[in-house]
C-alpha cells in the first residue's frame, strides 16, 4: 500500500482489498511472506528495546527501582512487494547481495534509525501515560498492559508513518525500477521525502496508515504483556520474602 507507483494489479485502496487480492491472486500464504526475516530480527531488537527502556527509566528517574536490524527490514519488504521475484529469505539475500552489493541492505539505515528514535520515544511515553491511567498502582495487570501497549503502539505508529513510507521507498526502489527504467535512484531521507511529495502529495506520506496501525497494535500489546509477565515472574522468583 505504500508503493508510490505500484505495478499493475497492486493498487490497494484498503487493508481488506489488499488482503483479498493477495490471497486470490497469489495464494493463502502470500500475506505471510517475509515473516522469517521479521522473526529473525524481532528477538534481538525487542531484547535491546526493553533492556534500554529499563536502564534509561532507572537513570532518568534517579532510582534503582524504577531495532534494529536493517538487513531483516530490507529482505522483509522486498519479499512483501507485489509480484516479488524472490522465492524466500535466502534467495532474496543472495540476489540483492550479488546484484546491488552489501550497501543495499543499509540504504534505509539512517531512515530506520531516524524513525525508530521518535517511534520508541513516543511508544514508551505513551505506554507510561496509559499505565498511569489504567494501572496507577503499577501492579501486574495483564489487561492494563495489553490495552496500554496497544494504544501506545497505535499512536506511535500513526505519528511516524511518513518515515515508514520513506523507509519502504528506499528499501524497495531497485525492484520497482526494473519495471520503471526511467525512474531515478533515490538516495537518502531528504530525497525520499521530496519524491513522495512530488508523486503523492501530503497524502502520500500516510499511505498504509491503517495497515501500519493495525499491525502495531497487537504487536506492541503482546510485547508489553510478555515483557511485564516475565518482569513480574523474575522479580518474585528472586524475592526471598515471596
Amino acid at each position: 500500500m505504500q508503493s508510490l507507483q505500484p505495478v499493475p494489479g497492486s493498487q490497494y485502496r484498503s487493508v481488506h482489498e489488499a488482503l483479498y487480492k493477495m490471497v486470490r491472486h497469489e495464494g493463502v500464504l502470500r500475506p505471510l511472506k517475509g515473516i522469517n526475516a521479521m522473526v529473525a530480527g524481532a528477538g534481538p531488537a525487542h531484547a535491546l528495546y526493553f533492556s534500554c527502556y529499563e536502564k534509561m527509566k532507572r537513570v532518568l528517574s534517579g532510582t534503582e527501582h524504577g531495532h534494529n536490524n536493517p538487513l531483516a527490514h530490507v529482505i522483509k519488504q522486498r519479499l512483501q512487494v507485489y509480484n516479488t521475484p524472490y522465492k524466500g529469505v535466502l534467495d532474496c539475500f543472495w540476489r540483492v547481495l550479488n546484484t546491488e552489493g552489501p550497501r543495499a541492505f543499509f540504504r534505509s539505515y539512517t531512515t530506520q534509525m531516524t524513525m525508530n528514535i521518535p517511534f520508541q520515544s513516543i511508544h514508551f511515553m505513551s505506554y507510561e501515560f496509559m499505565q498511569n491511567q489504567t494501572n496507577p498502582e503499577r501492579l501486574f495487570n495483564p489487561k492494563a498492559h495489553i490495552v496500554s501497549g496497544a494504544i501506545a503502539g497505535a499512536f506511535a505508529a500513526a505519528i511516524t508513518t511518513p518515515l515508514d513510507v520513506c523507509k519502504t521507498l528506499l528499501n524497495t526502489q531497485e525492484q520497482r525500477t526494473l519495471t520503471m527504467a526511467n525512474r531515478p535512484n533515490i538516495n537518502g531521507l531528504v530525497t525520499a521525502f521530496t519524491t513522495i511529495y512530488r508523486i503523492g502529495g501530503v497524502s502520500g506520506y500516510f499511505r498504509g496508515l491503517q495497515a501500519r496501525v493495525m499491525y502495531q497494535m497487537p504487536a506492541t500489546a503482546i510485547s508489553w504483556a510478555v515483557y511485564e509477565f516475565f518482569k513480574h515472574f523474575f522479580q518474585h522468583k528472586n524475592d526471598p520474602n515471596d
